[in-house]
């Protein structure tokens, strides 16, 4: 995994953030709800973050942040395109902005114009304070996904039960992917700030092990990997796992591993599996999870599962 000066992204992040908001926003305005807000979701692309195809009516559509030339480009099933590009402007200026490129390719949509997830949040048409834009730290940061998003596949290859995609969930800005015991949870007694209890309701209908990466925020201001079960079982918090840089983060409510444990590892991919693996096992033990039958071995390229 490359290392990463976060440093240099921390104005950036906050303004790219809001960005993959307002167009999460398109494809949650367009597409029929799937289980636990799935359908909302980006996902890490070869050249940046993508929507994948969002339903047009009788056409498709896609948004891409294209992260090497720095550019946001639209595109449709008849052939239709339109981009813009990629630079400093206020998030004011990128919500006009992304209106126009949906009206020009004759897909335009209401949107729910206020951030979820952020402190103090601003509607998006009224933000003139996040303008910043890095396009250096912010090819380097999306650089650092790719690597996480082929270890976070690795890692989803060894469970045969319910499990998400690989996604980046632009509301709290972190690459995730969850596993599922196939039991209902207790109701979630919501109250995650800008975000409706509904919604957090339904994301948490199931039992589950999650973990990710974020570039930090809240109650972790640094550049982390994460790992959570809901309903956390009794003795989770103090379980032993690795690497020794990983701890129970109390206020988070969950394991974090320093971004910097893992890219200054002799074996980062290694490190960062031995912390997937072992929260995951730590959630799935203590929550008696049929592990028998959820689990298989991790997946090899062209070599079919032995069964």
């Amino acid at each position: 995994m490359a290392r990463h000066p976060f440093r240099a992204l921390e104005e950036t992040c906050a303004t790219l953030h809001l960005w993959t908001q307002v167009v999460g926003k398109y494809r949650l305005a367009r597409t029929p709800w799937m289980n636990h807000s799935w359908h909302a979701t980006l996902y890490v692309s070869p050249r940046g973050l993508t929507t994948s195809p969002i339903p047009a009516g009788g056409r498709s559509v896609q948004f891409d942040f294209d992260l090497i030339d720095h550019r946001l480009v639209g595109s449709s099933s008849d052939g239709a395109w339109n981009a813009f590009a990629l630079e400093p402007m206020t998030v004011a200026e990128f919500y006009g902005r992304f209106l126009g490129m949906t009206d020009a390719l004759g897909v335009p949509a209401r949107i729910h114009g206020k951030p979820n997830e952020v402190i103090d949040p601003i509607p998006f048409q009224r933000d003139t304070k996040h303008a910043s834009y890095d396009a250096d730290a912010v090819t380097r940061f999306w650089r650092v996904l790719i690597q996480v998003d082929r270890v976070l596949k690795d890692f989803r290859t060894g469970f045969l039960g319910k499990v998400s995609p690989v996604h980046l969930f632009w509301g709290s800005f972190d690459l995730a992917v969850t596993r599922f015991s196939g039991r209902p949870a207790p109701m979630h007694p919501g109250g995650i700030p800008g975000l409706p209890d509904a919604v957090t309701r339904e994301a948490y209908s199931h039992e589950v092990s999650s973990a990710g990466f974020w570039p930090g925020g809240g109650p972790v201001d640094y550049p982390a990997f994460y790992s959570y079960a809901y309903p956390a079982p009794a003795g989770f918090s103090s379980q032993r796992v690795i690497p020794e840089a990983a701890v129970f983060h109390d206020k988070a409510g969950e394991f974090i591993l320093p971004y910097a444990a893992v890219s200054n590892a002799v074996d980062p991919d290694q490190t960062l599996l031995g912390f997937l693996e072992t929260t995951y096992e730590a959630a799935a033990t203590l929550g008696n999870w049929d592990r028998a039958s959820l689990e298989c071995r991790r997946g090899i390229a062209g070599v079919p599962r032995p069964i």
